[in-house]
């Protein structure tokens, strides 16, 4: 692999895939383990998988599923969703989950994104985190799937997780979630610049020149959700992925 890496983050709740828009309105787009399979046959870098849950209701992480999902992946793939202990991770490293990745855990448990990075490495431990722009303009860091303003600066906010031993960011901007209106470049630069490790930009991709946007922005890592999993202007449900050679030439 020669260029950035290109990863379909997937959304699950219920055991199905789902697609947000703006972190609300959930719509069911298909089956994990189907998926899975369709990327595997287009050989994609890696996934994403974050289990949204639903609002309110306490859970743990579906292990059995996680288990067939590793059973049929071809690719590393990462996991958050309800991840609230160290027995927790440890579980979901033995199932064969290369990298797991806390969100609002991290926030409420930072011991834990040191726990995990003990565990494993830094390079197995990702911080999600979700930024949303207030009625003024200014970036603040959300958990709890964008219900819970930490108030607290992305920038300031990924050093510190660094510090805490993550080995990655997935710096999602929740405006842009699922609006296919291109990358947070302003948001991804900041948060490039202030730290050392990988960032993986996720939310509003469309198109392939929005990869590159986001690359150029210097992100590690472009993640992507609808525009794999949609098609066309009425937004049909279709597994879809970039050709290696379409790639080659984006990044050249």
């Amino acid at each position: 692999m020669v260029h950035a890496r290109v990863i379909p983050c997937l959304l699950m709740r219920n055991g199905g895939l789902v697609k947000t828009v703006k972190y609300k309105n959930a719509r069911y787009v298909g089956d994990p383990i189907n998926a899975v399979r369709i990327f595997n046959e287009k050989e994609v870098d890696e996934l994403v998988f974050l289990d949204i849950g639903n609002p309110g209701v306490p859970a743990i992480p579906n292990f059995e599923l996680l288990a067939e999902i590793a059973s049929e992946a071809f690719m590393p793939f990462a996991y958050g969703g309800n991840i609230k202990s160290i027995e927790h991770v440890k579980r979901l490293y033995s199932l064969g989950v290369e990298k797991i990745v806390l969100n609002t855990a991290a926030a409420d448990q930072p011991d834990l994104v040191s726990a995990a990075a003990a565990l494993a490495g830094s390079s197995g431990v990702i911080v999600s985190i979700d930024v949303r722009r207030n009625w003024m303009g200014k970036y603040s860091v959300h958990v709890a799937g964008g219900t819970r303003d930490l108030k607290r600066d992305p920038v300031e906010y990924a050093r510190a997780v660094e510090q805490l031993g993550a080995g990655e960011i997935l710096l999602n901007a929740i405006d842009r979630d699922g609006t296919m209106e291109g990358y947070d470049l302003e948001l991804i630069g900041r948060v490039c610049k202030a730290v050392s490790i990988p960032v993986v930009a996720a939310g509003g991709a469309a198109h392939l020149p929005d990869l590159r946007n986001a690359a150029g922005a210097g992100a590690s890592g472009l993640a992507a959700g609808s525009m794999f999993v949609f098609h066309g202007k009425h937004r049909a449900v279709l597994i879809t992925y970039p050709e290696y050679e379409e790639l080659e030439r984006l990044f050249k």
